[in-house]
């Protein structure tokens, strides 16, 4: 069976993306793995199937470049709505199922290969504070760090300890460095799944605001990552955390065809 694919980035976060409405492609763990693969596959942060929904627009499969399925993804949320578009699913507003729930998104603007999409994700709670670190469910399990000198840290290393410790096994978490520059975050993230550092990570910087917001008490302006800009808006009552928005672009970047795989 031949497959026709889409490549979409979210500040350099990738994905191959597929449209499963028909329900015939049922992906392995090894086959995904292989088209993930920077030089032996197409190469991608993750794959997405976009699958039909009875309540929603459509709904969202998100599985990372190990293969296996992952939790909710917010650059991958925004790119998939980008191109629930692209395919004459949704025009300007929609809704879609995750694995963490229903989502609602809009696109703010777009041109032939880039949206600029606003994705609500879900509330926020039960937020564990470590001295002056914290683990933040934002649809994917986040911990988050605050350091100095974050351009020369580290990453890999010191997030894939973090990643493997006895306290979050046995499913691990999401690693997030984070320097504070005046008014914006600059955030680096090891991924859990992709087993390194990642160009940019929805969910990371959604949990890495809301870290910021316990420690200083505000909302940052710009959240900065190796891919590009996002940002990130929300209501806190408390250390309850409700209308999150992470906005930022998805961009497509090329179409091609899967043979004999």
């Amino acid at each position: 069976m031949n497959i026709i694919f889409s490549k979409y980035h979210g500040t350099g976060n990738d994905f191959i993306i597929i449209d499963n409405r028909s329900l015939k492609l049922k992906p392995s763990k090894e086959w995904i793995a292989k088209l993930c693969l920077r030089r032996f596959g197409i190469g991608a942060d993750g794959l997405m199937l976009i699958e039909n929904s009875k309540d929603s627009d459509f709904s969202m499969k998100y599985y990372n470049a190990d293969g296996n399925e992952g939790t909710m993804c917010g650059n991958g949320g925004r790119c998939i709505v980008a191109y629930a578009h692209s395919l004459g699913i949704i025009k300007k507003i929609t809704k879609f199922k995750a694995i963490d729930g229903e989502h609602s998104a809009e696109i703010i603007e777009h041109n032939e290969t880039d949206c600029i999409v606003d994705l609500k994700m879900q509330d926020v709670e039960n937020i564990i504070v470590y001295e002056d670190n914290y683990f933040i469910d934002t649809g994917s399990p986040h911990y988050v760090s605050f350091v100095e000198d974050l351009k020369n840290f580290d990453v890999f290393n010191q997030g894939k300890e973090i990643r493997y410790s006895k306290e979050f096994m046995p499913n691990g978490t999401n690693v997030n460095f984070v320097e504070v520059r005046g008014e914006n975050l600059f955030v680096r993230t090891y991924e859990r799944g992709v087993e390194n550092e990642t160009y940019s990570c929805g969910t990371g910087v959604t949990a890495s605001a809301i870290a910021f917001s316990m420690k200083e008490n505000k909302i940052p302006k710009n959240i900065i990552t190796r891919g590009g800009e996002l940002n990130v808006k929300f209501k806190k009552v408390g250390n309850s955390y409700s209308n999150i928005h992470l906005i930022g672009p998805a961009s497509f970047v090329f179409k091609g065809e899967i043979i004999n795989w």
